[in-house]
């Protein structure tokens, strides 16, 4: 009994260290360290992207408890925008103010399958400026979560960045 809870801590142990080791500080070192010549763009506005941990997704709804009132940082694709939690009141984010959206569960890859379990809120104005985005495109943000209602993670996003290349007009 005394080795599989040995195990159970070393695997838990494990698992934590991944999520945090994959920042962009461990990258720069491990770039440096193996003579890589990487060009970085140093980020211009004064966010602080440090704050946040890289996440697997699926691990964030895995264990909503865990990652109660942390800042995160995930990376996947659109789905949709939606009003999915909106206006509900243990976690209240007012339709007036924001509008959810869905990004698709990474582990499935024959369709398109929205990660419902996680209910990101992007102010509304912000959301206007990524209208054209479509189901697929890749997208990163940063966020804090800020419920785990029903089970859920709930996450207040303070940074969206669209990781698709911008579609130009034609020339006319």
């Amino acid at each position: 009994m005394k080795k599989v809870y040995i195990l159970a801590v070393i695997s838990i142990l494990a698992l934590g260290i991944q999520s945090y080791a994959a920042d962009a500080g461990t990258q720069a070192l491990l770039d440096r360290v193996s003579g890589t010549a990487v060009e970085t763009k140093a980020p211009t506005d004064n966010f602080n992207y440090s704050a946040y941990a890289i996440v697997n997704p699926l691990d964030v709804v895995a264990r909503p408890n865990f990652y109660l009132n942390k800042n995160i940082k995930v990376t996947g694709k659109f789905d949709k925008f939606s009003t999915l939690g909106l206006d509900y009141e243990p976690a209240m984010r007012s339709s007036d103010k924001y509008i959810a959206f869905l990004i698709q569960r990474p582990d499935v890859s024959d369709h398109n399958l929205p990660l419902s379990e996680m209910k990101c809120f992007l102010p509304r104005e912000e959301a206007e400026k990524y209208i054209e985005l479509n189901s697929g495109d890749r997208v990163e943000f940063y966020g804090t979560v800020f419920s785990n209602a029903l089970g859920d993670i709930w996450v207040d996003v303070k940074k969206f960045n669209s990781l698709e290349p911008k579609k130009e007009e034609p020339a006319k």
